[in-house]
């Protein structure tokens, strides 16, 4: 790499700047003041976070807070809301800044996103064999042209060609956090189908369409619960008329069944309903789950709709 970063097209990749730890300084001071005191903790993550670490100009940051419906204030302070891309209750944000783009991810604090990034920043910092690898990766990946193209209308080739090492590096850390994600990454999707395939649909002897056009059509969300970087539980979430959702599927893989998975997914995505302004969810419960949701809330709700099963239980909870 040269003194002036490895360039190919659009993406830039520099060596470690000394200024970016007071960059973030800075950007920490000036979200504090935005926020005041619903900001509980602000980190430095990402790439730029490591010292020594070769990265593009983007300092990412994770802002905690009381409650995520405060982060849009900072729009009104040179933030670009982006949403929450390809994870649920997170508000990204961004801005261009004379030295750098600022990247910053507020979540409340329980959310998975935290541990999971400070766990990947920090082994990073402690491994340098890991650095060392990482910012190989990084340079290789920019000398393909794939890297460079979208995969999906979100994320480049470069960005899910470090997927693995991120994995591996977080296995080898020990981290075993759960965290739930959009399904995005082509290894998501693949064991998003197995799970319902084995799950759900081979035990009634249905046939499963991995081109189900529910899988890209508007208003329907697939979800990912990791534990570390194992996905167990998938979801499919559907947005009705009037401020409800249909809860359409929920499977966890068969090696982690009754570990609470299925509950913690079902009590995430109520949220992240809340969060969308919906208050309602039904959905269609087998027989043999209805104790399953009851015992988290869920009541007798007629659910006017066709059922992928003749023997159902029409089952609802208004949050």
């Amino acid at each position: 790499m040269s003194a002036k970063g490895f360039v190919h097209k659009t993406i830039e990749v520099v060596p470690y700047d000394v200024a970016w730890p007071t960059i973030f300084e800075q950007e920490s001071a000036f979200i504090k003041r935005v926020l005041g005191c619903h900001c509980i903790a602000i980190h430095h993550i990402g790439s730029t976070s490591v010292p020594g670490l070769s990265a593009k100009r983007d300092i990412d940051i994770v802002c905690v807070v009381d409650q995520l419906c405060v982060s849009l204030a900072l729009k009104e302070s040179g933030y670009v809301f982006k949403g929450e891309f390809n994870i649920p209750l997170r508000c990204f944000f961004s801005k261009n800044t004379p030295q750098s783009k600022v990247n910053l991810h507020v979540v409340e604090p329980d959310h998975g996103f935290i541990d999971l990034n400070i766990c990947f920043r920090d082994y990073l910092r402690n491994h340098e064999d890991a650095r060392l690898t990482y910012q190989n990766l990084k340079q290789n990946l920019l000398k393909d042209p794939a890297s460079h193209q979208k995969i999906n209308s979100r994320f480049t080739g470069y960005n899910h060609g470090k997927n693995a090492f991120i994995k591996k590096s977080l296995l080898q850390s020990g981290f075993g956090g759960l965290c739930v994600n959009f399904c995005e990454h082509p290894q998501e999707w693949e064991t998003y189908h197995r799970i319902r395939e084995e799950q759900i649909f081979n035990p009634i002897g249905v046939v499963y369409d991995r081109n189900h056009p529910t899988l890209t059509r508007d208003g329907h969300y697939h979800f990912v619960l990791y534990r570390g970087t194992v996905i167990v539980t998938v979801a499919h979430v559907e947005f009705l008329n009037h401020g409800e959702a249909a809860l359409r599927s929920l499977a966890t893989d068969g090696d982690y069944q009754r570990k609470g998975y299925g509950s913690y997914m079902v009590q995430f995505l109520e949220k992240w309903v809340v969060s969308q302004d919906r208050c309602v969810i039904r959905l269609h419960s087998a027989v043999d789950a209805e104790a399953f949701y009851k015992k988290l809330g869920y009541i007798d709700m007629p659910f006017h709709d066709v059922a992928l099963i003749p023997e159902v239980v029409d089952l609802g909870k208004r949050l």
